[in-house]
């Protein structure tokens, strides 16, 4: 009996923690973002290298109109692939598995903290899609 009300307890005190780590922190995102701006503005709707990740989040994937894609990315979107947070995440650990001939030439971002950061920081540029 006592084991169990401990273990409930250690989850009242751990779930908000492992919560709080999935949301990311937005200023380390911003820190991380720099890996990133080399290629794209987050901050305003205006292409670079590659499209401009504001208001990402809710967005299919190869439809940003400003931007040229590769016809990989066109096909992912056309395939169904949106970009939500966890979809973010996956292509951030490797952009060229998720989708194979994309034009994006990073690497990844291999902790996973660094991506959950990123994508907060990403998050506060995009509104919600409109209903």
């Amino acid at each position: 009996m006592m084991l169990s009300r401990f273990f409930a307890a250690l989850a009242i005190c751990v779930l908000p923690l492992a919560a709080a780590a999935s949301e990311g922190d937005v200023t380390a995102g911003k820190k991380v973002f720099k890996k990133c701006g080399a290629c794209h503005f987050v901050d305003k709707e205006k292409k670079k290298i590659g499209p401009s990740l504001k208001g990402v989040i809710g967005r299919t994937a190869g439809t940003w109109g400003k931007y040229k894609y590769s016809k990989a990315m066109k096909a992912a979107g056309e395939g169904g692939l949106s970009w939500s947070e966890e979809q973010l995440a996956e292509y951030l650990i490797k952009p060229r598995k998720l989708v194979p001939g994309t034009k994006m030439a990073f690497p990844g971002l291999k902790k996973p903290e660094d991506r959950s950061n990123v994508i907060a920081y990403i998050k506060t540029f995009s509104e919600p899609p409109a209903e």
